[in-house]
């Protein structure tokens, strides 16, 4: 895949060690747990910088196997998400949504197509790559203490263990000095399958030496197209009950069981199954043969498929078209503000026109 920013179409966390865990292994929690395991981390911005995320913006599918809850937001208002989420005042919101609509509509004949709205997700999901890959570039001076332009093995791995906790200049010479490190089992573990992520994205000649491109596939798989295929292959590997390296429904939607204590706590797995029933039967199993390979689930997980993000905007026109005429109007668009934005906007007819 190409490396610079506006090479993107051809491109092919955890900080926070308990999230770490659940992504390289075998997950059995139910769904609801997992906003709570994001809440739980940001132990520190240093570790944050030195894992990669298990939330990838603007991508579909999180690389623990859970669906990305946010992506038709992500996707809908790019870097104006955050806004979003911090402004409580509808008027504002709907001002900003006013706006965005705008954009959208290029042709300016008040009501967005499906290929205005292709277009613009696919712009929306450049803007995501490019702020990865801005972050990257911080990230990437934070460990790479010498300045060299290549982190080595060692090298993240000290920073890695510092984040946790462990003395850095005694790790150092530890490692320099090829001494046992002790560490826990935990940390150990998830150093083991950071190692084997890092080997997938240190590109041949393999030396274990990562650049900042190569460190950005580490922490940003979505950018790369091998890393991408690693990412779906480690998906599959934990979904798939019968080794056979593909995806039934059943496994599909098996991944949440848990102990159901109340009524609350059945309907998110009831809501959770709905929705990656519908998911696997309707995207993700392209041909419709009840199986998904590990081809399919890759095409569904690359954000920037031009295929992938016309079917995307189809269905999110579809959720909101309450006239039936295959586009979105203002109106639309404003009446089903909070899938669109998570906000829930109060009276929207009645400020609409005054407002456009």
């Amino acid at each position: 895949m190409a490396s610079a920013p506006a090479s993107l179409r051809s491109l092919g966390s955890l900080s926070f060690s308990l999230l770490l865990l659940f992504l390289w292994m075998p997950v059995s929690a139910r769904p609801a747990n997992h906003s709570v395991l994001k809440e739980k981390g940001g132990e520190g911005r240093d570790e944050k910088e030195l894992v990669p995320p298990d939330h990838l913006n603007g991508v579909k599918m999180e690389l623990d196997g859970h669906l990305n809850k946010e992506f038709h937001q992500e996707v809908f208002l790019g870097k104006q998400l955050e806004d979003f989420e911090e402004d409580s005042q509808p008027r504002r919101n709907r001002r900003k949504l006013v706006g965005i609509f705008s954009k959208v509509d290029v042709n300016n004949d008040k009501k967005i197509s499906a290929k205005e709205m292709q277009r613009w997700i696919m712009e929306k999901t450049d803007e995501h790559f490019q702020e990865a890959v801005e972050e990257n570039k911080m990230h990437f001076r934070a460990v790479d203490p010498d300045g060299d332009g290549h982190v080595s093995w060692d090298e993240y791995k000290i920073k890695f263990l510092a984040s946790k906790g462990f003395n850095e200049k005694e790790i150092a010479e530890k490692i320099k000095n090829n001494e046992e490190l002790k560490i826990d089992e935990e940390t150990q573990e998830v150093l083991d399958n950071l190692k084997d992520r890092w080997y997938q994205a240190d590109n041949p000649p393999p030396d274990l030496l990562l650049s900042e491109q190569e460190f950005l596939s580490f922490l940003h798989p979505e950018h790369s197209r091998g890393m991408l295929h690693f990412m779906v292959q480690e998906i599959v590997r934990d979904l798939d009950q019968d080794g056979d390296k593909k995806l039934t429904l059943s496994e599909f939607i098996s991944l949440p069981v848990g102990t159901v204590e109340n009524q609350q706590a059945q309907d998110i797995d009831d809501d959770w199954v709905r929705d990656r029933r519908k998911e696997f039967q309707e995207v993700i199993d392209a041909n419709r043969d009840g199986i998904v390979t590990m081809e399919e689930l890759e095409e569904y997980m690359d954000p920037m498929n031009e295929h992938n993000a016309l079917n995307e905007a189809r269905q999110m026109i579809a959720v909101a078209d309450e006239n039936q005429n295959h586009h979105l109007e203002l109106e639309e668009i404003l009446k089903y503000s909070e899938y669109f934005t998570g906000s829930k906007l109060m009276d929207y007819a009645r400020n609409v026109h005054e407002e456009f």
